[in-house]
């Protein structure tokens, strides 16, 4: 079936014989359905070279229905033209010997003769077998047995080698003018550049072709050897025991298999049993047992996230359904309404608010899909960028278009029709800030700020409608949000194109911040966790950082792959309390899941409209906050249930 047009595998039927399928240059094909090769129990070869499949979840849980499956391959070897392993490919200990150049050097930390001594067997071994000048295919590790390799690996133990910054092996500053010896062993093993001073790239030196997207994802063969333990051959290459344990290794690492650390799926229905009889145990036979457990009950947090990893591992294909509200909602002459920005209700978890391109503020209920509120553009309303609820007074709202109109609205005078008839009631009106980029009002909701493309941020009173204070040059470049503390009413922090995210308190008229954070880029975003003991940082290209709240330091880097892009804005938010973050960037249509204590990868979720089958790129998104990773909405019209 290569190079067909197909778009989805739906196979009717069954196919119980079929034991080989090549599905290459499909390039249609950009994801795999639940079932699409539950019909094929025999099959035991597939072939997907460059199709558009990259989502590793979905992907091996599909996979996974294959039990036959032995061979698998998402990019080929040039002189390969089936699944199996390469017959001129180096052999397996050479490869393993390879593999060592893709294993970290974050915890390991080499100085001095110290740290020769704790390597010297790896650069014996490696100096004295595993490199020959010439030898490019690796043909003098014949002697070198899979148990010695296994322990040279154990030593190199999680080394990670920078694709920016060559490690120091021997407390060497000078790297221009000296090589290191590991430098020198890569560079004879065709790992490092020593031109460039960065590993060499997987593309110099395996000679596989035809990659789908899914091979650019970091650990993609990790991944795949940890999730398919009974596949025996990978992009044309052999799986070994060595492979098997370095993928769990990587995997353990990198990634989690449910929430919170949990080992194995659970049933929803078991949970709630769990809670309702007040005991964590599979059973109770006996009646003291079970009183005793009873005493020794798990808490409704415990049972909470206990409900989260069950939900969230029922399927590996979350639940993407447009809401209907945003898409057939037309003003007169059939003007469909363009969604710019949003927010959930504080504490109606039916309620969200949506400003438009064109300034309308539109209120809906986005469980029903039904209209609650309508406010029309007036004249001065242009694209609506900052929203923010009041929680002491829910029924109001505060809306800022890039004009810098800022107006306060009282949804319970605000119509549910759809028309250009201009409602005045219950609207305050505050002094304009140009360029206006965000709005937040404190946990007080007697004042807010305004930010803006520009370097200033403006202080106002909510009750007088009046600017209290413009506090200027805070940065040195635009500031693209500013957002106050959950809990306290004083503190607020700003993320600037300048790289610098800093933290404020009005007690001390914003004469100079608290303290100052960079990153490499410029800053999209910052906010506090609901406990306000962090601050997560998004900056260009998916650079995420998590930083403690009190000081600045940095606390969790969740190491995001860029794209290269100077224009890929990614935004990230708070999920499920502070346990978890997703994160969302403009110039790809996927959003991260990652653990905000370990940083692991929970779960990567790409967006497809489901009726053109096109890419949605993501532009703004939030956590829903009365659903444990249970919804995320993002602004592309997509609400997602895990």
């Amino acid at each position: 079936m290569r190079s067909t047009h197909i778009q989805k595998l739906n196979m009717a039927g069954t196919f119980m014989q079929l034991h080989t399928l090549n599905l290459d240059f499909c390039t249609s094909i950009g994801s795999l359905d639940k079932d699409c090769f539950s019909c094929m129990p025999s099959l035991m070869r597939l072939s997907m070279c460059e199709t558009r499949v990259a989502n590793l979840w979905t992907t091996t849980a599909a996979l996974s229905k294959l039990p036959s499956l032995l061979e698998l391959r998402f990019q080929n070897c040039l002189c390969c033209k089936d699944t199996g392993p390469c017959p001129a490919s180096f052999g397996v200990k050479a490869r393993i010997a390879f593999e060592t150049s893709s294993i970290s050097i974050r915890d390991a930390t080499f100085q001095g003769f110290h740290a020769k001594e704790n390597c010297g067997d790896l650069l014996s071994l490696t100096g004295s077998a595993l490199i020959k000048e010439g030898s490019a295919k690796f043909d003098n590790l014949s002697h070198i047995s899979e148990a010695e390799m296994s322990s040279c690996l154990q030593r190199v133990g999680s080394i990670e080698i920078s694709s920016a910054v060559p490690p120091n092996l021997n407390g060497l500053s000078n790297l221009e003018n000296k090589i290191t010896d590991k430098e020198e062993i890569l560079a004879r093993a065709h790992m490092w550049d020593l031109k460039n001073g960065r590993p060499t790239s997987l593309k110099n030196y395996i000679s596989h072709h035809h990659p789908s997207p899914i091979c650019f994802e970091k650990h993609y063969r990790e991944y795949m050897v940890a999730l398919l333990p009974r596949l025996e051959v990978l992009d044309n290459f052999s799986i070994t025991k060595m492979d098997r344990e370095m993928g769990r290794t990587i995997f353990s690492k990198y990634y989690e298999y449910l929430p919170y650390k949990r080992q194995n799926k659970q049933s929803v229905v078991t949970v709630l049993q769990k809670r309702e009889m007040g005991t964590a145990g599979a059973s109770c036979p006996n009646f003291s047992k079970f009183k005793q457990s009873c005493h020794h009950g798990k808490s409704q947090c415990h049972f909470s996230r206990s409900l989260t990893a069950a939900k969230l591992g029922s399927a590996a294909w979350p639940l993407l359904h447009p809401l209907h509200t945003f898409s057939h909602i037309y003003k007169e002459g059939s003007k469909r309404l363009r969604a710019r920005q949003f927010e959930y209700h504080p504490s109606d978890s039916r309620l969200m608010v949506f400003g438009t391109l064109d300034g309308e503020v539109v209120v809906i209920n986005h469980e029903s899909g039904k209209l609650v509120g309508y406010v029309p553009s007036a004249n001065n309303m242009n694209s609506i960028l900052g929203l923010c609820w009041l929680k002491k007074y829910p029924s109001k709202l505060l809306a800022g278009s890039d004009n810098g109109c800022l107006k306060l609205f009282d949804i319970s005078h605000i119509p549910p029709i759809v028309s250009d008839v201009n409602c005045s009631a219950g609207v305050v009106t505050f002094d304009d800030f140009d360029q206006l980029t965000s709005v937040h009002v404190n946990s007080g909701d007697d004042q807010f700020l305004a930010s803006g493309y520009s370097k200033d941020v403006a202080l106002y009173d909510i009750f007088s409608g009046k600017r209290l204070q413009l506090f200027t040059n805070m940065h040195r470049e635009p500031i693209n949000v500013v957002k106050f503390a959950h809990h306290s009413p004083f503190l607020f922090a700003t993320s600037s194109f300048d790289h610098d995210v800093k933290l404020w308190d009005l007690r001390q008229k914003p004469q100079w911040p608290c303290y100052t954070a960079s990153n490499s880029s410029g800053n999209v975003m910052v906010c506090f966790s609901p406990d306000d003991r962090y601050l997560l940082v998004s900056a260009v290209d998916n650079e995420v950082k998590q930083l403690l709240a009190v000081d600045g330091r940095l606390h969790m880097d969740f190491k995001i792959a860029s794209t290269g892009s100077a224009h890929n804005y990614t935004r990230s938010y708070y999920i499920n309390g502070s346990d978890y973050i997703i994160s969302g960037s403009c110039d790809e249509n996927v959003v991260r899941i990652c653990c905000t204590q370990t940083g692991r990868r929970l779960r990567d979720v790409y967006l497809e409209d489901v009726e053109s089958g096109n890419s949605l790129f993501v532009q703004s998104l939030r956590g829903d906050p009365f659903r444990d990773l249970g919804i995320i909405f993002v602004l592309c019209g997509i609400k997602i249930s895990l």
